[in-house]
């Protein structure tokens, strides 16, 4: 569930940074998705597939 997740917002910042739409919010997105890849990995939680 987290991956599918941070694999959405990644995909969001490429198509913000492509088509040029967002501003500052798409790099939000991508700070938002390391953020919580860190975490899971931290935390050491494994998700369940």
């Amino acid at each position: 569930m987290i991956y599918t997740l941070i694999s959405l917002l990644f995909f969001l910042w490429l198509v913000g940074l492509v088509s040029h739409i967002g501003g500052g919010f798409i790099h939000t997105l991508l700070v938002l998705a390391i953020a919580i890849f860190l975490f899971d990995m931290i935390t050491g939680r494994r998700s369940a597939v």
